[in-house]
């Protein structure tokens, strides 16, 4: 479908506030933004050569594990086309926050009160990542945290499903190396050279995890597999 008429639906949108409490005024909107998930439904991304896929790599952090007690802090990505990193192509934001945020996720994360307290909202910061990703597919390390998270504030602030495909890394880095059970992202950066830097910044670990991405999907290829159907078959029979 043609994203120019989303383009401008999230101009319109982004010229209010949409909090985790606050709705979209104009019920046309709501729905537009339900068409355009059923669209991405649409695409058989797992089809598509490995090498052609779309993808958006992205990381939150949060104040904890649960959606419905927990809030997102930030979110970051960064896109790639096959296995290549698009290195100008990124995103990032804080998101506004009006609680304390506990010690020890402020130790771990560097976020404090002070940075989310003058943040963009939840329902802000979620536009602005869709406008980013429109339809590419998504990929995240251990990627239930991120799909669990996405799925309660879509439906939470936009009233409609979350539909983006997620894509965990185990799916390819599990083919290659099986003896890899639910493996720090660390770790796996360790494993393969890739420098650990700033980690626990959303944006930093969505680098990481692209560079993680890019090497799994070249060795991935390189075993017969040509599309994400092929990884997943290879995936069932490990």
């Amino acid at each position: 479908m043609a994203f120019e008429p989303f383009m401008q639906l999230i101009r319109s949108v982004q010229k209010r506030r949409i909090g985790v409490g606050g709705s979209v005024q104009n019920t046309q909107q709501m729905a537009y933004l339900r068409h355009l998930q059923k669209e991405m439904n649409k695409e058989n991304a797992m089809l598509v050569p490995l090498q052609e896929l779309d993808v958006v790599v992205f990381d939150i952090e949060t104040t904890g594990f649960i959606p419905e007690k927990d809030s997102i802090l930030s979110i970051g990505a960064i896109k790639m086309k096959g296995s290549k990193i698009i290195e100008e192509e990124q995103f990032y934001s804080l998101i506004f926050y009006d609680q304390n945020i506990p010690k020890d996720i402020v130790e771990l994360t560097g976020i404090s009160d002070e940075l989310v307290r003058s943040a963009p909202s939840i329902g802000d910061v979620l536009i602005k990542f869709f406008e980013f990703s429109q339809d590419a597919t998504f990929v995240a390390h251990h990627a239930t945290h991120e799909r669990n998270f996405m799925q309660y504030y879509s439906t939470k602030v936009f009233k409609t499903p979350f539909k983006h495909r997620i894509v965990d890394t185990s799916f390819l880095y599990k083919i290659i190396n099986p003896q890899f059970q639910n493996i720090s992202l660390e770790s796996l950066c360790e494993y393969n050279k890739i420098p650990i830097i700033d980690r626990h910044n959303a944006l930093s670990d969505a680098k990481m995890t692209a560079k993680i991405w890019s090497i799994y999907m070249n060795k991935a290829i390189e075993i017969g597999c040509e599309t994400l159907e092929d990884v997943y078959t290879h995936f069932a029979k490990i």
